[in-house]
């Protein structure tokens, strides 16, 4: 930032120092305090800004990458967008290799921001010729002066969090902090907070998020990585299918497991409850602190910081989109959150160029994907199922 207060001098100085703010209505019911860091904040509207810049420096200041040098990464999206994002004040090049769960919305923005994006498929194993690592290996061979990131094998990510995002959860809280649930996908932002706050306090918990189809939780029970839990979900940057060296699983109390579909609606109810328009990520991680109620993980004495790692404008083709839902079979409640306590529930559905006018007596027992394309241009009456 130059000399006058009030101006900065680009983008990179706001990174960093994101709002905690008091979760109210959706934690109503329980125990503890709950408070959201939300990193929408940051100027790209992820957590990655800070890994974006602090990894850029850091070879700026070893002299690893010069004017010309091509920056190489994989990324689920936001990474990507940091990066472009810092690729274009700084003036280098940024090619982007993503998987095909990352949304369009997140891939028309990292081509906005100038970035060179190939499209990998998200179903296949890490060393599959195929997948965005190997792909981004190969780029990085086939083009001169370049760097791969490489941020799920790069000490730098957990550092960036170390030395930003945990020092301000503790300063916010005062130190009160009693737990941190965070999504783990690379692990840089739990590992590099968990570190620092581990440090100031010992006692502190910390608790991953992990999705179903992803083998970390098995992984931090058992140290063996297990095929038979990897699967296709839909949860972009949450969970892998291989162990990045960024994850500490010793600074990691627990684990634990959401689904794709749960995940979805908590986002959609925070943005419908608090007005904080979350992503996906963000849904998942409150999602575990629903689960970890009805275990009894907290008390009335819980000081609990989750970190909410992004904007839900990303996914308004995806988690906002109705649409969407329907196609990934989110049908039981995406028309009918509200509704569950009805007897009676008459709701008009408009899908591509079908309308279809339902009476539905129990919302929850219905198959309302089936019907779309069962009766697709047609009009009807539709009961549940017996």
């Amino acid at each position: 930032m130059n000399s006058h207060p009030y101006i900065y001098t680009n983008l990179l100085n706001l990174i960093g120092k994101t709002p905690l703010i008091k979760l109210n209505k959706i934690a109503l019911n329980f125990k503890g305090t709950y408070l959201a860091k939300w990193e929408a904040f940051n100027p790209g509207h992820s957590n990655k800004d800070r890994i974006a810049l602090h990894i850029i420096e850091s070879l700026e200041e070893q002299c690893a990458i010069t004017e010309e040098t091509t920056i190489i990464e994989t990324t689920s999206g936001n990474t990507g967008f940091s990066l472009a994002m810092v690729a274009i004040i700084k003036g280098y090049k940024c090619v982007l290799a993503v998987n095909s769960k990352c949304s369009n919305d997140k891939i028309n923005m990292l081509r906005a921001l100038g970035a060179e994006v190939y499209v990998c498929p998200a179903n296949v194993k890490a060393d599959d010729p195929r997948s965005y690592h190997q792909v981004a290996k190969k780029l990085l061979s086939e083009t001169k002066n370049s760097i791969y990131i490489n941020q799920y094998f790069n000490e730098l990510n957990i550092q960036a969090h170390y030395k930003t995002t945990g020092p301000e959860i503790w300063k916010q809280t005062q130190g009160k902090i009693t737990h941190l649930v965070a999504c783990s996908g690379t692990g840089g932002t739990i590992s590099g907070c968990a570190k620092y706050l581990k440090k100031m306090n010992p006692s502190i918990k910390i608790i991953g998020v992990d999705a179903y189809g992803s083998v970390l939780k098995k992984y931090h029970e058992t140290n063996e990585l297990d095929p038979n839990e990897i699967y296709p979900y839909r949860i972009e940057g949450l969970g892998k299918n291989h162990i990045p060296s960024t994850t500490n699983f010793e600074l990691i109390d627990e684990f634990i497991k959401v689904t794709d579909e749960k995940s979805a609606y908590m986002a959609r109810k925070i943005t419908k409850e608090e007005g904080i328009f979350v992503g996906y990520t963000s849904g998942a991680a409150f999602e575990a602190i629903r689960l970890l109620n009805k275990k009894n993980k907290f008390s009335k004495k819980s000081f609990v910081v989750v970190i909410f790692p992004d904007h839900g404008s990303r996914y308004l083709s995806k988690i906002y989109s109705e649409k969407w839902m329907l196609e990934q079979g989110f049908n039981q409640y995406s028309l009918f959150e509200k509704q569950s306590e009805l007897s009676l529930v008459c709701t008009f559905v408009r899908f591509e160029e079908l309308s279809i006018h339902c009476c539905i007596n129990e919302p929850r027992s219905f198959d309302l994907s089936e019907c779309f394309f069962l009766l697709r241009g047609k009009s009807s009456v539709l009961r549940p199922r017996v």
